[in-house]
């Protein structure tokens, strides 16, 4: 399987690839071999839902909302994302070393900041409405809270984060309320080590 992905991905490609994404040569080529099991299709591209045959993303409580921050990072309209499109996503869950810092271009709090907000901006107007924070809350904890519960966190959250008053929360409100966690050891993974 190993000289399979080899002469289908070609040095130079590994090359650019770890370039701009920090991943190791191998990683990339590992990478790759998990991309191609994804691509029932063999076409080159993976949809929606290929992803949801990852078994750790289907139960999570938000891989929708995983999934359509995956494509719209991307700025895609259609439905499939590449093999270079889709190592530019993972980029940003590479920790970041404290050796050399951030070891991509990719791999840096705005961004990792931009993603997280799409994530909660379920309409996609660049804002953060109440009913939006329910819906996450309610993907995120199912049955185990009441509506009224749910609202309580919402309302609380709006009155923490909504500076200008407005009814929601911008993502320039968003980045002052997470400048309290450490976004890049949140939103970091380990993988391919």
């Amino acid at each position: 399987m190993g000289s399979k992905v080899s002469t289908l991905l070609q040095p130079e490609e590994v090359e650019e690839i770890q370039a701009e994404t920090g991943f190791t040569p191998n990683q990339i080529y590992r990478l790759y071999s998990r991309f191609t099991r994804l691509d029932k299709n063999g076409n080159g591209y993976l949809c929606k839902e290929d992803f949801f045959r990852i078994p750790e993303l289907a139960i999570n409580p938000l891989s929708e909302r995983i999934v359509y921050a995956f494509f719209s990072d991307q700025g895609l309209d259609d439905d499939q994302i590449n093999f270079r499109q889709f190592t530019r996503v993972l980029a940003r869950f590479l920790p970041v070393n404290a050796k050399d810092g951030n070891r991509n271009k990719l791999n840096n709090k705005t961004d990792k900041l931009k993603f997280a907000f799409r994530m909660y901006d379920l309409d996609g107007d660049n804002k953060i409405s109440r009913d939006e924070l329910i819906n996450i809350l309610h993907m995120m904890v199912g049955a185990n809270i009441s509506e009224d519960q749910l609202g309580s966190i919402a309302d609380r959250t709006l009155v923490e984060a909504d500076c200008n008053e407005d009814g929601s929360i911008c993502f320039d409100e968003f980045v002052k309320i997470m400048s309290k966690v450490d976004v890049e050891q949140k939103m970091s993974l380990k993988f391919l080590d």
